[in-house]
């Protein structure tokens, strides 16, 4: 299917209110409150669009678009819809907050590894770093949201609601950045350690010594080790810097699962200090998790988004905070971008599937959650052609691993990937109670993100081509995937449809999947408002058209007799002018189009020629 932004997000829109409203009432339903990243991940599947496209907008009753006002019809009319929306976020707010502080609870997302066992209340009230970056995302969103509407109202009542809750979204938007500086992590191991032999041999592929691999680690990461010793402070233990310091030790960076065992509280002002309350004490073991680590890089950018910046969204506090999370950011990015290509003849992304180091876990999902990383940093740093030639590749083969591109076999193990997903132990967790585990099933949703944004990225023709390509087969294979009866019609997740011989999904609807469809949308409507590519072939046969065009359009004028301004000459020699500066405004940007009106100057021209030819009787 094609990519149509626009339509998809209305389908989805109007999925979510129909399941989400009962009587112009928010409904959470049974599992409403019992995570706090899936309640946000339902509410940035509406908030997320609204507040970065335009058309989207919904703090704006007098320019809420009749489209967007239908989608939504069973949330109230275009000026019910914002008030109903600031109670719905407050009531969201004051379900995720203890007397002390906001909560970020992974709720009936957390499982325990031995299925006859139950986690206590305690474990499923912890914090994951899943709901810090997704707050993130939610409270910006909601602080801007705010910021409008509030110049649209005049009821004193709804104003009083704005204020108060755009004071608990600021708290819980400080909470959440405290918390991703204490889950980020940077985890030392000497080269002889089990840990420091899996590195090894990853970045080796058997052709190199562990002696080689030492020396390219050290020359590769002197300048981003001395980086993190000198500059990273905030919420990170001084024994790992101190660990660090030791250039004959590997390591790797990232964000731990929730808040890192001993990772020191951050020092904020008395003031926001009380606004966010106490700061919990960290359960996870300080390792980075890839999935957690590609899920904190897709929150912190909406930090100093242009939004976030033109609004001034973010006080002098939460800059500060903002300003450490971008720098891990940066870190984080360089660091796995580099593993992912440390051998050049062969990068070690390309050998799928990735095997983790410490837990010697192997999947493609891990394969995927480098790539993604790999995509930040291509987006930052702008790619080569080679780099992603490369990368498309990866894409692709992992679409056709993972049975989207390509047929399953019987008892196909890659069906595993989507139901029941890829399975996490999540370390520390014994400590408090039964193990725990995090189930990952949106590798589709996640691999369409990813070539989306790599699609934003190309310009290279061929490539955008092949990975528009592969967005509309993976889209066509989400789509299937659609909730098609009962509760929640339209949403997702289905997966029996597409891979009949895999379990029927029991609980509830797949917020997470819903949610990341929404952001490829996002991503979509992105792509398309950008300028096309421009090849440099078209913009050399439009210039010539447009040249041979403007010459022949002068002559055409000095042979004949000036028309009259209402005559069908004067009517048509108009038209030729408007084409022509038309497709000299076009010319740069899309030569193509610039090309096509030129032709079409030339077709009429030729016509009016043969027309004086044929009254001299040639």
């Amino acid at each position: 299917m094609q990519i149509k932004p626009r339509q998809n997000l209305l389908e989805v829109w109007q999925a979510v209110a129909r399941h989400s409203f009962d009587d112009g009432k928010w409904d959470w339903g049974e599992w409403g409150g019992r995570s706090s990243v899936a309640d946000a991940e339902r509410l940035l599947c509406l908030l997320y669009p609204a507040t970065e496209i335009e058309p989207f907008r919904l703090d704006d009753p007098d320019t809420t678009q009749l489209d967007v006002e239908r989608a939504l019809r069973h949330a109230g009319d275009s000026s019910e819809i914002p008030a109903n929306l600031v109670e719905i976020l407050a009531d969201f707010m004051g379900k995720h907050r203890s007397p002390q502080s906001p909560t970020f609870s992974g709720g009936y997302y957390f499982a325990a590894e031995d299925p006859e066992v139950e986690l206590t209340p305690e474990q499923r009230d912890l914090g994951v770093v899943d709901s810090y970056s997704m707050s993130i995302t939610l409270c910006l969103a909601t602080l801007g949201f705010l910021k409008v509407y509030r110049g649209k109202t005049q009821r004193a009542s709804t104003l009083a609601r704005i204020d108060k809750l755009r004071e608990e979204t600021s708290a819980r938007l400080t909470a959440a950045m405290v918390s991703l500086l204490r889950s980020f992590t940077v985890n030392v191991v000497d080269i002889g350690s089990d840990q420091g032999q899996a590195l090894a041999r990853l970045l080796g592929r058997g052709r190199l010594s562990d002696r080689q691999v030492l020396q390219r680690f050290q020359d590769r990461f002197k300048s981003l080790r001395a980086l993190i010793t000198e500059s990273v402070t905030l919420g990170l233990d001084t024994d790992v810097t101190d660990q660090l310091r030791n250039e004959n030790r590997l390591f790797e960076c990232g964000w731990a699962w929730s808040l890192v065992k001993g990772a020191p509280e951050v020092e904020l002002e008395p003031e926001t200090a009380e606004q966010v309350g106490k700061q919990p004490q960290g359960a996870a073991r300080a390792v980075p998790y890839l999935y957690f680590t590609v899920v904190a890089l897709d929150g912190i950018p909406d930090l100093s988004s242009e939004r976030t910046l033109v609004l001034g969204l973010l006080n002098a506090e939460q800059q500060k905070l903002a300003d450490a999370l971008r720098l891990r950011w940066e870190i984080t990015q360089q660091y796995w971008s580099a593993i992912a290509r440390f051998d050049g003849a062969t990068w070690p992304l390309e050998e799928i599937p990735w095997r983790t180091t410490l837990q010697q876990l192997e999947s493609e999902y891990f394969s995927l959650s480098v790539a993604s990383i790999l995509v930040h940093d291509l987006v930052r740093r702008r790619a080569t052609d080679d780099d992603l030639t490369r990368t498309v590749a990866v894409m692709e083969r992992l679409a056709e691993r993972g049975r989207i591109t390509s047929g399953t076999t019987r008892d196909d193990p890659a069906v595993q990937l989507h139901n029941p997903g890829v399975t996490l132990p999540l370390l520390g967790s014994e400590e408090l109670g039964p193990a725990m585990k995090w189930t990952m099933g949106d590798f589709s949703a996640q691999l369409l993100k990813r070539t989306i944004q790599l699609c934003s990225l190309s310009r290279n023709i061929a490539s955008q081509d092949r990975l528009l390509r592969l967005a509309e087969d993976i889209l066509d294979h989400l789509w299937q995937r659609r909730v098609s009866d009962g509760d929640g019609v339209g949403l997702w997740d289905n997966v029996h449809a597409v891979y009949p011989e895999s379990p029927v999904r029991q609980g509830p609807l797949s917020w997470s999947i819903t949610e990341r469809v929404t952001e490829c949308m996002v991503a979509a409507h992105a792509l398309y408002a950008q300028d096309p590519i421009r090849s440099a072939d078209i913009s050399a046969l439009a210039q010539a058209a447009l040249s041979e065009a403007a010459h022949l359009f002068g002559k055409e004028q000095m042979e004949q007799p000036a028309p009259t301004p209402k005559s069908p000459q004067g009517e048509e020699f108009k038209g030729i002018e408007a084409d022509l500066r038309r497709a000299r405004q076009l010319v740069d940007k899309q030569p193509g189009t610039a090309h096509a009106l030129a032709l079409g100057v030339l077709i009429r021209l030729d016509t009016l020629a043969r027309a004086r030819g044929v009254g001299r009787g040639v």
